[in-house]
């Protein structure tokens, strides 16, 4: 078959599959697995240019709907008649599903129900972790600095907050992506702010400009030193790699992982 990425999270859903010798192109974002580095690029996510995947005669694309905009790609593929199916997960179980869904789709169906049943026994396994937590840290995740956008209730990051033994301070909020300000994070004073600017690697992610927010200096998160910068691939993409960036939070809260 030949497939073809428009998302990094479906790209590293094929990955997670070991399927990734499938894929003919993908979109300018994707990074993971290594083996994609060299592959024709076809567009930033939000803008994939339909004419080289058409140009490709793919047999599927992978489109996906998990940042606003991507409608447009979907349009544009069902415009054309281009094959395609179209992902859209919020939760991990979505996750578990979009691991079956694809692995059908690209007809290993017995290796994508294997992969999505160790996706959900790790899963269960942190979940046993963080139960035996009483005391549960609050986390603010700042997705974008101004204007401030944070994960809400219906985003996978407020169950890897859950699952790490610690609770996402925007949780309160039912939509998946909220838009916020300074002051209301300020008022909201999280024992910890984790920093996951999307498309900004982590060297480049200054934590001394919170202290120029006003009020910022007396939140407990910057007075403990609790201002962790730890990147967006393994945070901002609802794929099975949210595992390795729940460990890494898990290490960052407790200097400790669940047991495998």
């Amino acid at each position: 078959m030949r497939i073809v990425s428009i998302c990094p999270s479906n790209t590293e859903v094929v990955g997670y599959l070991g399927k990734e010798d499938m894929l003919v192109a993908v979109d300018d974002y994707s990074n993971w697995p290594d083996r994609v580095a060299d592959l024709p690029r076809v567009g930033p996510d939000l803008t994939i240019d339909m004419d080289k995947v058409e140009s490709l005669r793919p047999d599927l694309v992978l489109a996906s709907l998990s940042v606003p905009g991507m409608e447009k790609n979907v349009y544009e593929l069902n415009k054309r008649n281009i094959p395609h199916i179209v992902l859209n997960p919020n939760t991990l179980e979505d996750i578990a599903c979009d691991i079956e869904t694809v692995a059908e789709a690209l007809h290993c169906k017995e290796t994508g129900s294997e992969k999505a049943r160790a996706f959900r026994e790790s899963v269960s396994r942190y979940r046993k972790f963080s139960e035996q937590k009483d005391e549960k840290p609050s986390l603010y995740w700042e997705w974008w600095p101004k204007p401030v956008f944070t994960p809400g209730g219906a985003n996978w990051l407020t169950e890897i907050s859950e699952l790490a033994g610690a609770y996402n301070i925007f949780a309160t909020e039912p939509e998946a992506n909220v838009q916020t300000d300074w002051e209301e994070v300020r008022k909201r004073n999280p024992d910890h702010i984790c920093l996951v600017w999307v498309g900004v690697k982590e060297e480049k992610v200054n934590p001394h400009l919170l202290l120029k927010r006003p009020g910022w200096e007396k939140m407990k998160a910057v007075q403990n030193q609790s201002v962790h910068v730890l990147g967006d691939s393994l945070y901002c993409r609802p794929s099975p790699r949210l595992l390795l960036g729940l460990d890494k939070l898990m290490n960052t809260l407790w200097g400790q992982s669940p047991p495998r």
